[in-house]
């Protein structure tokens, strides 16, 4: 396991830096520059790297990818899951000695001159409706990094949030957990009259609902803001009849929901457990360590570009890969059988 201090010494910082960047301390004053390689490197430390597998495609010299981004730069430095995504793509690209154009989101579609000179796209995150159709118009090859349009029309690489629910929650029933609350997001691209439209959302409905458990009342969603984990926890938790876990969409909401249950002067897990989805560098340093689900964000990437090759190479056939993931359980969760009541 990787630690604040290999980071630091890695970085050139204090290891206290570290810490309060990785636990998005509001009130640290650091450049944007010198944050973004504290994320960068403590995800490229968390995982084995492209450069060191040896996975077969030989170099491909002369070739250019374009990455379209559907985040923000500021905003991917908030969710370290799409560092991974990144970086798992830019360092296959290194690999095999293919250029790499990288495009983020501005609130506009990018320069149609950068897709169509190069020799293959990869679109990383959720990009819906003619966002879809200009990305196929402009692309030679292109491939969904983290997302998987409806049709089968392009390649794609991605895990199955939906199983993975049902694995944890099947996990937390198992430790005893019967009143389990959900903190999530709208989903502003689908479904928009169905606030209950993203995927762990509509499976943990499916889910608890199939077990005789579901009440609407533990199940919150709002639009995705750097406050939402700590917004949602603390009105969840101010319910009379609070949960005894809280399941939340991804990591960054669970170190809001962190936030939240420390200052009502409650306790993890002893008053409130928290699980959560990702498997960011920073779950196994908050306290207590995160149980998560583990989404390999940066193999996601290194398969993105892997699927380009291919169709570089002769294939012409869509692939949708779908990648697993592991539950790793920490000590944010009651052991199984000390669950306190439901």
């Amino acid at each position: 396991m990787v630690t604040i201090k290999e980071i630091a010494s890695a970085v050139g910082v204090s290891s206290a830096t570290v810490s309060r960047v990785l636990n998005y301390d509001p009130t640290l004053s650091i450049s944007t520059k010198k944050r973004q390689a504290i994320i960068e490197t403590a995800e490229a430390l968390n995982y084995a790297t492209p450069r060191n597998r040896g996975r077969g495609a030989g170099p491909m010299q002369g070739l250019k990818f374009a990455l379209v981004h559907f985040l923000q730069p500021a905003q991917e430095l908030i969710d370290p899951y799409y560092v991974g995504v990144r970086l798992g793509i830019e360092n296959r690209c290194q690999a095999l000695k293919i250029e790499v154009v990288k495009v983020f989101h501005n609130g506009n579609l990018p320069e149609a001159a950068i897709l169509q000179g190069a020799n293959g796209v990869v679109a990383v995150g959720h990009h819906y409706g003619e966002e879809v159709h200009w990305l196929r118009r402009h692309s030679r090859h292109l491939v969904f990094a983290d997302f998987a349009p409806d049709d089968d029309v392009d390649d794609s690489v991605m895990s199955d949030v939906s199983v993975a629910m049902n694995r944890l929650l099947q996990g937390i029933y198992g430790m005893g957990y019967r009143r389990i609350g959900f903190l999530g997001w709208i989903d502003a691209f689908r479904d928009k009259d169905d606030i209950h439209s993203e995927r762990r959302c509509r499976a943990f409905i499916h889910w608890m609902t199939k077990a005789g458990l579901y009440d609407p009342e533990l199940c919150m969603v709002e639009k995705l803001t750097p406050d939402s984990g700590y917004m949602l926890a603390k009105a969840m938790l101010s319910k009379p009849n609070p949960p005894k876990i809280l399941v939340t969409c991804n990591d960054n909401m669970a170190i809001g929901a962190y936030r939240a249950i420390h200052e009502m002067g409650l306790r993890i897990p002893d008053d409130v457990a928290v699980a959560s989805f990702n498997d960011i560098p920073v779950a196994q340093f908050l306290g207590p360590p995160l149980s998560t689900v583990k989404i390999p964000a940066e193999v996601i990437g290194e398969t993105a570009v892997d699927l380009l090759v291919e169709r570089l190479t002769g294939r012409d056939v869509a692939k949708k890969v779908i990648l697993g993931t592991e539950m790793v359980w920490r000590g944010s969760t009651a052991t199984t059988g000390s669950v306190a009541g439901p």
